[in-house]
């Protein structure tokens, strides 16, 4: 990793990006993220899924502008994401400089495909995508911003490195510099730069054309960026969670188990399950057949008898005590006195 150079306070810098342009840049198909500012670091830059849905025809648009653009270098087997989460810290990648959108479509040391994506005032030039194995739920914000210690350290230990389908690795114009990539050398070192022509087919028109228009979408809401959401209300949040777990259905490994072994798998807890209840119920039984016994066993009290003695002399202790309703403890020793330790035998 390139130690980075930041002109701000960053230490693990952070990037929140709309959806589907934040995971074809961890994928490595993106090479260029385009900005109306430049670049205010470089090294290693965390790229984080905003919270909107992407629709399926912009989605649609972004793949084909990429399918066209590198068929230009001959590259036609692309390996698409299956699924674009949002609300999603997605990995991260290296920037290593930033160009002018003139320098770096004028720039004959970089694929033809590269160039084309110059389409914003500003390409932060970006390297080495890693992505998350299990991408991490958290909340973006505006701008470049610092990302919590806690989920950087975390996400550290499940990036996996990325093959894109066309890796690139942007020259130095100071080999000396490690930064020498910004806004200007380009035009510095050749002071006549220009656009460089590329040979742009109707499809690759079109192909640019819908980009554009896919992007647009997003930059009326915020000027400083086509491919940035700052909407968290709450319908985008279920939206959000709804849209990955429709995700990570389609995208669940289908062989795990065979039919028969989910069958006998079914089977079994259902028998386990049935076993419970059936012993449950016995218990049940034998607890209920031994207090109807007990109460069986009850009998009120014959008149004459020493239980009814002591009911007698129970109760007209307890009604005597309504009279004389008192608070505290000396309310409850009235309420509630002691039966007499001693009860006649004889009876009247």
């Amino acid at each position: 990793m390139r130690k980075g150079n930041n002109s701000g306070n960053y230490r693990n810098p952070c990037l929140t990006m709309h959806q589907p342009w934040a995971s074809l840049l961890v994928y490595g198909i993106k090479h260029v993220e385009g900005r109306s500012w430049p670049s205010p670091i470089t090294g290693r830059l965390w790229i984080h899924a905003a919270s909107k849905v992407p629709d399926e025809s912009t989605i649609k648009a972004m793949e084909y502008f990429y399918k066209e653009i590198y068929a230009i270098n001959g590259v036609t087997d692309i390996k698409f994401p299956e699924h674009y989460p949002v609300s999603r810290l997605l990995g991260c990648v290296e920037v290593v400089g930033c160009l002018k959108r003139e320098e770096l479509a004028g720039w004959d040391m970089v694929p033809e495909g590269v160039r084309l994506e110059a389409q914003t005032d500003y390409c932060w030039l970006c390297e080495q995508p890693q992505k998350l194995l299990i991408p991490f739920e958290m909340r973006g914000y505006q701008g470049v911003y610092n990302l919590e210690r806690k989920i950087h350290d975390a996400a550290v230990r499940g990036l996996s490195p990325v093959k894109g389908p066309l890796p690139v690795k942007f020259p130095l114009p100071d080999p000396r510099d490690m930064f020498s990539l910004k806004p200007g050398c380009i035009a510095t070192l050749t002071p006549n730069v220009k656009a460089a022509e590329v040979d742009k087919s109707s499809s690759i028109s079109a192909a640019i054309a819908g980009a554009r228009a896919a992007a647009t979408q997003f930059s009326k809401k915020d000027q400083n960026s086509p491919s940035t959401s700052w909407n968290n209300t709450h319908e985008e949040t279920e939206n959000a969670r709804s849209y990955n777990l429709r995700s990570r259905t389609r995208s669940m490994p289908k062989n795990n188990a065979s039919p028969s072994e989910l069958t006998d798998k079914f089977n079994n807890g259902a028998l386990r399950l049935s076993q419970e209840e059936d012993s449950s119920f016995d218990k049940s039984e034998g607890s209920s057949s031994d207090n109807q016994s007990s109460v069986a066993d009850l009998q009120p009290p014959t008149k004459g008898s020493l239980e009814y003695r002591e009911k007698s002399n129970r109760d007209r202790y307890e009604g005597r005590s309504k009279d004389n309703q008192s608070t505290g403890i000396e309310s409850d020793s009235r309420h509630f006195p002691r039966p007499p330790s001693k009860v006649s035998l004889s009876v009247n």
